[in-house]
């Protein structure tokens, strides 16, 4: 016996005339007869007018009080501001959900839209028939039967919606006059019959897709034979298990199974739906209602239609789809927004860069020649004129000091050392605050940091010869305004302050020399004979000189060790300071508008999914 798996399973209606027939009908048994009371039928009942010709109620849609306009209110922003950041790609899904939303809220509020989806004899087009009463979809042994979406309205005012899903007028029907037609519970209902999701056709399969996403609900129709099908379950089901609030998954053609082979392939069905992370209905639980019925027996069929009736009269199926598509969106943005950790620069970070520049621009160095030449000024001033003659003679012919920052050049190799110490500042500071981020924000604060370091190391060097050292020219005491980025020093004086006690010293000095030079004459006058003979006089004032100069000089060099130590301290800060804050202007201030950025986004992104119906 061959098994009928036509989505009118058991029943016929034929559309071809058999050769040798001039009436047209089939006169196969238990088909024809079926077939021709239903063409009977249909010719008997009066014409049932067009969703085209019936006058359009439209009502404006007013979405039932909940956080839906403010999720999508966010997600607008959201797609705002990133648009400088994110592909237009990554995008697309998002604005494509806030057009439709748009859209459907420019609608009726009044009408629920559902889709019959299912493959190829399952029999939707028979069930779509049944819950309308009347045979206003193609059923019959050719595949495929339905080929384009045909909708059936239960009430006036759906011309919009059908506008939006593209369904000719010639395919707009009402329900047969009857119980189905006059319930109460359905008013509002606009029925969708779909082609075949598994269609050979591959215009089919586009249209089921294309109407797919943009319906209120939908009931998958599967049978016995095809409800394990990957097709359905990858290319469908699973993609859209977060809308499980709006969906319903029929098994039809149980009248074919035995005993309790039903609730069996029910169970199994219950499985795999599970599996693909479709939440179930069950138990007064908010999910996916999954039911067996028979469309040609109608066995099942008024509960279905109960449970139709129930959800269209609650009218918030619209609002659970759009709260699904969002949910949808986001998930879809996870990983564009959700970051791993905290990321950000922390104060370790800031200082460690602050520390590094420092290193490149030679802060420390600085600050030691500014020590070393307050100590030379000191000993200059203080020391005995014999050392100071001895240091001019061993520094003469050298074009100046060697301690002056600024003066010597830099050799080449050092130069470059700098730069790469301040490059690899940079991009210590860049990773550290992008650690985290998704890729498209870390990107961004790394282009962020590089962009803004461009010119850094030419910056620092002007810094350097600005900041000058003791003794040092100063050249001119900063930039022209509008010309550089460089954060003033304030005008370090050429020579290191002296302390209150320093003319005291000089004077003990230049007492210390004037007894040697009087103990010398003395004595130079007792040898030529001049001043009478006594050589213990002279010689102990003399020695005096001698012993007291070197005493003066290392008292005052054991006195200006703190203050020198302090001005060097003080030179290194300045410069840190200096460094630290061209370092900020470009670098750390852009990186940390990037990350305010992200944040701002990030907070977006979280009233998105804050009242998230699928917990994604």
């Amino acid at each position: 016996m061959t098994a009928v798996t036509d989505e009118d399973h058991g029943k016929g209606g034929g559309t071809g005339k058999p050769d040798g027939r001039a009436d047209g009908r089939w006169d196969d048994g238990l088909i024809a007869r079926r077939a021709a009371e239903a063409r009977e039928a249909e010719e008997a009942a009066p014409p049932t007018p067009a969703e085209d010709d019936a006058e359009p109620q439209v009502e404006a849609y007013a979405p039932a009080d909940g956080p839906l306009p403010a999720r999508l209110d966010a997600l607008r922003e959201l797609v705002g501001l990133s648009r400088a950041r994110l592909d237009r790609d990554t995008l697309a899904e998002a604005g494509r959900v806030l057009d439709e939303a748009a859209a459907r809220q420019r609608l009726s509020s009044r009408h629920t839209v559902i889709a019959v989806a299912g493959a190829t004899g399952s029999g939707k087009s028979t069930l779509f028939n049944a819950l309308a009463g009347a045979p206003i979809s193609d059923t019959g042994l050719r595949r495929p039967t339905t080929s384009q979406p045909i909708a059936c309205s239960w009430t006036d005012g759906a011309a919009g919606l059908l506008d939006r899903l593209a369904v000719p007028g010639r395919l707009r029907r009402r329900p047969h006059p009857g119980p189905a037609a006059f319930d109460e519970a359905l008013q509002g209902l606009v029925l969708v019959d779909l082609p075949d999701h598994d269609s050979a056709a591959t215009e089919h399969r586009d249209q089921v897709d294309r109407v797919l996403a943009l319906v209120d609900a939908v009931i998958w129709v599967v049978d016995p034979e095809k409800y394990a099908d990957a097709a359905l379950h990858e290319r469908y089901l699973r993609p859209l298990a977060g809308h499980a609030e709006v969906t319903f998954v029929v098994l039809n053609q149980t009248d074919r199974l035995p005993g309790e082979a039903a609730d069996l392939v029910l169970d199994d069905l219950r499985r795999l739906l599970d599996e693909d992370g479709i939440a179930l209905g069950e138990h007064g639980e908010p999910g996916a209602t999954v039911m067996s019925l028979s469309a040609l027996t109608g066995d099942g069929v008024p509960e279905l239609r109960e449970m139709i009736g129930r959800f269209v009269s609650d009218r918030t199926a619209a609002t659970r789809r759009l709260s699904a598509d969002v949910d949808a969106a986001a998930a879809r943005l996870r990983r564009v927004y959700v970051a791993e950790g905290r990321p950000g620069l922390g104060e370790r970070a800031r200082e460690g860069f602050t520390d590094r520049l420092a290193e490149a621009v030679g802060a420390t160095a600085a600050g030691q020649a500014a020590e070393r030449e307050w100590r030379r000024n000191a000993s200059r001033a203080c020391g005995t004129p014999w050392l100071r003659l001895w240091r001019w003679y061993e520094n003469r012919g050298l074009p100046g000091s060697l301690d002056r920052l600024g003066q010597a050049l830099t050799p080449p190799e050092e130069e470059l050392t700098a730069r790469q110490r301040v490059e690899q500042a940079v991009r210590i500071v860049a990773d550290d605050a992008a650690d985290g981020l998704p890729g498209p924000w870390a990107q961004a604060v790394r282009e962020a940091a590089f962009t803004g370091a461009q010119g850094l190391p030419e910056a620092l060097d002007e810094l350097a010869v600005r900041a000058g050292a003791p003794g040092a020219s100063k050249r001119g005491g900063g930039t022209e305004t509008g010309k550089s980025t460089v954060p003033q020093l304030g005008g370090r004086p050429p020579k290191p302050p002296r302390p209150k006690w320093w003319p005291a010293a000089v004077l003990a000095q230049a007492s210390m020399t004037l007894l040697q030079i009087f103990g010398g004459l003395w004595l130079v006058g007792q040898i030529i004979g001049v001043l009478e003979p006594g050589l213990v006089t002279p010689a102990l004032i003399m020695l005096a000189g001698v012993v007291g100069g070197p005493l003066v000089e290392w008292g005052c060099a054991a006195a200006i060790r703190g203050p020198a130590r302090r001005y060097g301290q003080d030179a290194e800060r300045r410069l840190r300071e200096a460094a630290a804050g061209c370092g900020r202007a470009r670098v750390l201030d852009p990186v940390a508008a990037e990350l305010v950025r992200y944040r701002e986004v990030r907070e977006r992104y979280v009233t998105v999914t804050e009242f998230s119906t699928t917990g994604r």
